[in-house]
C-alpha cells in the first residue's frame, strides 16, 4: 500500500509551529517557553496546536524526527552499498556534522549549556539509536565478548554527543569534515578494541 502524503495545510501548520519553536528556543531556551508562546509566534489557535501535538515536547520530537529520518536513510544506504567495514560504520555522521554546521546557532541554543535537559536527552537518544543501528548491522555474532554491545553503544553515542557540544561552542575552529574524521577515528578505534 502506498504511503499517504500529508495534507499541505497540515504540513504548513506543522512547519509554522516548528519554526516558531526553534526561534523561541534561541530567544528564551526550551524550559522557559510555553505552548502559548509558540501559538502566538506561529499565529495559530490553541485547538490547532493540540490537533497536531500533545505538548511542546511532542513538537520538539517532531522537529528532531526529520533529522533522524534523514540520518537513518543515509546510514541504511551506506550499509547496503559499501562493502568495507570502516566505510560502512557511522555513515550518517558526516551529514549530521554538516547539518549542525549549517544550523550552528540553533544547535548551540538547543543542545548547548543554556538548553534544557529535555532537548539534550532527545538529541542524545537520537544519536544512541543511530549508533545502536550501526552496531547491529556490523556486529559479529560472537557472544563470548566481555563487553556488552549496549556499553559500546553508550560509549560511542556519549562521545558523539560530547563532541557535538564541544564543536558548536566553537572554541576550536574545525570544518565539519574534520570533526567528522575525528569522531570516526575515535569511534572506529573503540569498536575495534572490543571486537
Amino acid at each position: 500500500m502506498p504511503m499517504k502524503t500529508p495534507d499541505r495545510r497540515v504540513q504548513r501548520t506543522q512547519q509554522l509551529l516548528q519554526t516558531a519553536l526553534i526561534s523561541l528556543i534561541q530567544e528564551k531556551g526550551f524550559e522557559a517557553l510555553s505552548v502559548q508562546d509558540i501559538i502566538d509566534r506561529a499565529n495559530v489557535g490553541r485547538a490547532t496546536f493540540y490537533a497536531h501535538f500533545d505538548n511542546k515536547e511532542d513538537l520538539l520530537v517532531s522537529r528532531l524526527e526529520g533529522l533522524r529520518t534523514s540520518l537513518l536513510a543515509r546510514q541504511r544506504q551506506a550499509l547496503a552499498q559499501t562493502a568495507h567495514g570502516d566505510d560502512r560504520m557511522f555513515a550518517y555522521s558526516r551529514e549530521m556534522f554538516r547539518h549542525v554546521d549549517e544550523h550552528r546557532a540553533v544547535f548551540r541554543s538547543m543542545v548547548g549549556k543554556r538548553s534544557g535537559a529535555v532537548i539534550q536527552h532527545l538529541f542524545h537518544k537520537m544519536l544512541l539509536d543511530l549508533v545502536r543501528e550501526d552496531l547491529k548491522a556490523i556486529a559479529r555474532r560472537d557472544t563470548s565478548r566481555s563487553v556488552p554491545d549496549e556499553a559500546v553503544a553508550q560509549l560511542v553515542a556519549g562521545g558523539l554527543f560530547g563532541l557535538v557540544l564541544w564543536w558548536v561552542e566553537g572554541r576550536v575552529k574545525l570544518m565539519s569534515e574534520d570533526v567528522d574524521a575525528l569522531f570516526r577515528r575515535f569511534a572506529i578505534a573503540a569498536i575495534k578494541a572490543v571486537n
